[in-house]
């Protein structure tokens, strides 16, 4: 069954179509009347009207997309309501698409932005995704990067210093009398898993102490990688087991906490500490209250979304880069 059209409503109502195109647009210019003979032609007709086609026309869209690098992370959902709280203040709503990390997702979820004509794009990608970005650009289809430092400037970007989150981690680990450092996280294409190993580096460095750090790669930053990566520590003998864990991310920590707990042979925090990143909800709340390095999500997902919404209204603006400073929590995961 064909759709009904705006000329259907206004072959019913009696009125030109566009009396129906200010009925819907610019009611004030029209007749209490005239609204009223269209509104009871809308119920009749049960018309919808097509608001991106509108939208289109007049080169303006209410959506923004989003594409998010992991959908079951908390800290990308908060990321995402911080954006929202901003967008919903603007009449404005957020398309979110989940990568996965997975570039194909992530292109596909891109172009089917560019096909949306969408506002702007908010970004927290898997790769290098400049040389897509530009595409969009060139298309007045505005890019902010979310969670990832843009390090050339070409396009604005709101993250946190992974780096100094790093260290602040480590230092964290060191002051509280470890000495044997292993940092769990992956895959090492994410910038932020590189940039929050590199920060625990400087700390162990820099330290007047003999402190010795090594790596265990995980394959994604899921709870369920990091139970694997607990197992792998617990099949050691004690005097091979590091003294403290420093995990990419909350996940990640969380999951080696559940290895660590059921083993049951291995004591948080008097035998080996554990600290997280992120510090998403269930932090506080696991079996050992985790310590982690505080990510100020809904702000960066707000701060996000104001900068797009500035550089969808003036194109010539220069590129900005906003780095927040992390914050150290302590819970029991890590105390003396």
């Amino acid at each position: 069954m064909p759709s009904t059209s705006i000329r259907d409503v206004a072959q019913l109502a009696g009125v030109s179509v566009g009396t129906v195109s200010n009925v819907l647009n610019k009611p004030e210019e029209v007749s209490q009347e005239s609204i009223a003979r269209v509104q009871k032609a809308i119920d009749e007709l049960g018309y919808v009207r097509n608001d991106a086609a509108r939208r289109l026309r007049a080169g303006i869209s209410s959506t923004v997309g989003f594409v998010v690098l992991d959908g079951q992370n908390p800290f990308f959902n908060e990321v995402v309501r911080g954006a929202e709280d901003e967008a919903s203040k603007n009449g404005i709503a957020i398309l979110v698409g989940n990568t996965d990390e997975n570039t194909a997702r992530q292109d596909r979820y891109l172009d089917l932005f560019e096909e949306q004509r969408v506002r702007g794009v908010l970004i927290a990608p898997y790769g290098d995704v400049n040389a897509r970005l530009r595409q969009l650009k060139d298309r007045d289809i505005p890019a902010v990067l979310v969670d990832r430092v843009n390090v050339d400037g070409t396009f604005s970007s709101v993250a946190v210093d992974s780096v100094a989150g790093g260290q602040i981690a480590a230092q964290h680990l060191i002051d509280t009398g470890r000495r044997r450092i292993a940092f769990v996280g992956g895959p090492f294409d994410l910038r932020q898993v590189r940039d929050r190993l590199e920060g625990a580096r400087v700390a162990v460095d820099n330290s007047d102490f003999d402190v010795e750090i090594e790596v265990i790669t995980t394959s994604a930053l899921t709870v369920d990688e990091g139970v694997l990566a607990g197992a792998r520590i617990m099949e050691r003998s004690r005097h091979q087991r590091p003294d403290a864990l420093f995990a990419a991310n909350d996940l990640i920590a969380l999951g080696l906490l559940q290895s660590l707990v059921v083993d049951g042979t291995v004591l948080v925090p008097s035998e080996m500490s554990l600290i997280g990143f992120d510090d998403i909800a269930f932090a506080a709340a696991a079996a050992v209250p985790l310590s982690s390095v505080r990510q100020p999500s809904r702000t960066i997902g707000q701060t996000a979304f104001r900068m797009l919404l500035e550089e969808s209204e003036d194109p010539t603006m220069i590129p900005r880069q906003t780095a927040f400073r992390p914050e150290l929590v302590i819970r029991a995961s890590t105390r003396r």
